[in-house]
């Protein structure tokens, strides 16, 4: 199989701005956080590629994209019914193809020259099947993530067939059903951020979103990724590959200044920023000692 599509999601409501926020890239270059997640994706081969936005907001989204704006295509959210619900809109642009999926408020930052999206392609079109990028993660962040169980494929150090996958689990759920050979204690594998998805996930969210809207009268509807992607690993192929790059949620507390940060000291500025960063730990120490001498 060949991936040639890619959906970004940045509809949710406290996601929506942080892709037109500006950093400073690897390349020493100012650019969106849009700008940045599409470079990802192209690096990947990916040549078409679908934003999943709130209505009315496709000109802004279009503004930033700058010389990648004509590999675009605007895809509204209108009705808030999840994450889940969000991918499943840009389904008429995704068909019958598989395709990567990014969150648009993460920024993800490769150790080495291949991307993150390139490694996570390059296992899913040798595998043929939906492989989700996971990532060892501590238990007092599992409220952040959906996490997957499973067992590591023989002779395959990062690769796993998935048998269970629990949105935001308790750490007794995780203790129980999300155990991972060979991680250290307290550690399970949440997802990154970066998908790739088979038409059989667009129609397990389908089959979630009618079930949602059937029983709406006895809640508000919502449609998860995770519940859909379980749903999967019941019936065909599913894997997980473990990352060892990084990702930064963007809309947690400095968490654009944590993916500036990883950005400059992974980028041609290294040197320069760290120096920086000296400096302003040493004039923070001469203040602490003058005001301790007082």
């Amino acid at each position: 199989m060949k991936i040639k599509k890619a959906v970004i999601t940045a509809a949710g409501r406290k996601q929506r701005t942080l892709p037109l926020q500006t950093l400073i890239d690897r390349d020493s270059v100012e650019k969106s956080v849009l700008n940045i997640l599409i470079d990802e994706v192209v690096r990947a081969g990916i040549q078409e590629i679908c934003v999943v936005v709130r209505p009315g907001d496709e000109a802004a989204y279009a503004e930033v994209a700058g010389d990648h704006a004509g590999r675009l295509s605007f895809v509204p959210q209108v009705d808030s019914l999840g994450y889940g619900h969000a991918i499943y809109c840009a389904r008429s642009f995704t068909g019958d193809d598989p395709f990567l999926h990014l969150v648009g408020d993460h920024l993800y930052v490769s150790r080495d020259d291949e991307s993150c999206a390139q490694q996570l392609v390059e296992v899913a079109e040798a595998h043929d099947c939906t492989v989700s990028a996971v990532q060892s993660t501590r238990e007092s962040l599992l409220p952040y993530y959906g996490t997957v169980g499973g067992r590591r494929l023989p002779g395959a150090l990062d690769l796993y067939q998935v048998d269970t996958v629990i949105e935001k689990p308790t750490p007794t759920e995780a203790e129980q059903r999300l155990i991972v050979s060979g991680l250290r204690v307290g550690h399970y594998l949440c997802f990154f951020g970066m998908h790739v998805l088979t038409p059989s996930v667009m129609e397990a969210l389908g089959r979630q979103l009618e079930a949602a809207q059937d029983g709406a009268d006895k809640g508000p509807a919502s449609v998860t990724l995770s519940s859909a992607l379980a749903e999967l690993c019941g019936r065909e192929q599913y894997l997980a590959v473990e990352q060892h790059n990084s990702r930064y949620d963007l809309g947690v507390k400095y968490g654009l200044f944590s993916a500036q940060l990883a950005l400059a000291l992974q980028g041609q500025d290294r040197d320069d920023v760290l120096a920086r960063v000296v400096e302003l730990l040493a004039a923070r120490d001469l203040a602490a000692g003058r005001a301790g001498e007082r």
